[in-house]
Parts: C-alpha cells; structure tokens; sequence
C-alpha cells in the first residue's frame, strides 16, 4: 500500500541525491507531474539522468530542470520543442541518448517487468543500432535494447485512492503507466485522491506499484501549441 505525503518535497526528501536516474511521465506538456518536478527543482540536486519522451518546453514542466542546470544526461525520443535542450545538447552540456518513441516505451515497461533486455527490429542498420549486440531470427536481424530501471519515478494521475491505485485521463495517460513500473520508488500525484477504493475494472496502475502519493495541486493546464481557427464573421 502506498503512503500519504502531505507535499511534493516530504515525498521526494529522502530519496532525492546527485546523480540518480528518474523516469518521468509525460509527452509534451500533457500529464507531467509538475509538483513533483518542482520539488525536484526547489532540492537542489545535480548531475541527473532523466528518462522521459522529451524534457518539456522552455520554461516549463522538465524545462524547468534544465533551467538550472541540474541534468546532465537525458535519455529521450524527441527534442523539438525545447529551445535550451537542443542548446545544451549542442553545446555540450548535456549528454543525449535517442531511443525511438516505441523502444522507448518498451524499455521501461521490460524494465518495470524484470526484462533485462529485448529484441526490436526497430534502428537496426542506424546510429542508434551502433555498439549494440544484434541476433538473427527467422532470417531477420534484430538489435539488443536494455530496460530501464530508475531510481525515481515521477507520475501524474487523474484519479487515485489511498492505496495508490491510479487512473489516467484521455492523453495524459501517455508514458504515465509505463514510468510508474519501472522506477526502484515510485511516486505519483493525482488530482483527485478518493477515500474509497477506485473501482477494480478501472485500474491502470495497481497500487503496488505506487509507493509514495501526494494530491496534485490545482494549476491551470499549460497548452503547448494552440492552433485555432478564425472566428467567423457574424
């Protein structure tokens, strides 16, 4: 059964040290567990390797992070929307491992499953391939990929109850569910945290996955590019 923390900061205070890895949800700006990247920020602590789809935009959510200087390798299938990511890594100042979105995905959950490693076809015969044990099967080569364990894991959920069963919602889901198996903690914060039980055939996450949960402050939800239309002359 998870525990109760009354903040992101008591919840993190012990386990936060230079030098860990943390898996963290997210894809874009949607579903990032943004108290718990804060507290993260307000700690003060350097050299971290991130595991996440991307690292934000400026200036928000794991942007944050790189604001301060506090990472040093990220390992990540995208950049684009990040103007000082893309600086840093070409700078120099941050080491970058690019894995494709998929493997990405399947890195953490093999992690999270206690498989060590598995075979994708996905980047063979690419950089991303180099320096990799490859193996054939049924005629068809294939490239080594490890799982992810962390250290830490950061989650956002909707909806959870106090055993740390968690629920997701719509896009927020995201790389959520996957993030929360594969980290040695797990933290999670949820907008709603029931006193009853979430219902059984709604679980996304069990809560034994869960190991720390705290409610999610209310915030305004960022929107990372808003395209709309034209009002209509009346």
């Amino acid at each position: 059964m998870s525990t109760m923390y009354g903040s992101a900061a008591d919840a993190l205070s012990d386990v936060l040290k230079d030098g860990i890895t943390i898996a963290v949800g997210g894809f874009g700006l949607s579903g990032n567990p943004n108290d718990l990247i804060e507290a993260v920020r307000d700690s003060g602590v350097r050299d971290l390797t991130i595991v996440s789809n991307n690292m934000g935009v400026d200036g928000k959510g794991l942007g944050l992070l790189l604001e301060n200087r506090q990472v040093r390798k990220v390992i990540a299938s995208y950049v684009g929307e990040n103007k000082l990511f893309a600086q840093q890594y070409l700078d120099g100042e941050i080491e970058v491992e690019f894995a494709p979105q998929g493997t990405l995905a399947e890195r953490m959950r093999a992690g999270g499953a206690g498989i060590p490693a598995f075979y994708t076809k996905t980047g063979v015969g690419t950089p991303i391939a180099e320096g990799k044990p490859h193996a054939e099967f049924d005629g068809v080569t294939y490239v080594q990929e490890r799982g992810i364990v962390a250290d830490l894991s950061l989650v956002h959920a909707h909806t959870a109850d106090r055993a740390g069963n968690l629920v997701y919602r719509y896009a927020a889901r995201n790389f959520n569910p996957l993030v929360a198996t594969c980290g040695k903690v797990s933290v999670a914060e949820a907008e709603i945290v029931l006193d009853s039980f979430v219902d059984p055939d709604l679980v996304i996450t069990p809560g034994v996955f869960v190991n720390r949960l705290i409610k999610a402050a209310e915030r305004v939800k960022e929107i990372e590019k808003l395209t709309v239309r034209p009002r209509a002359e009346v």
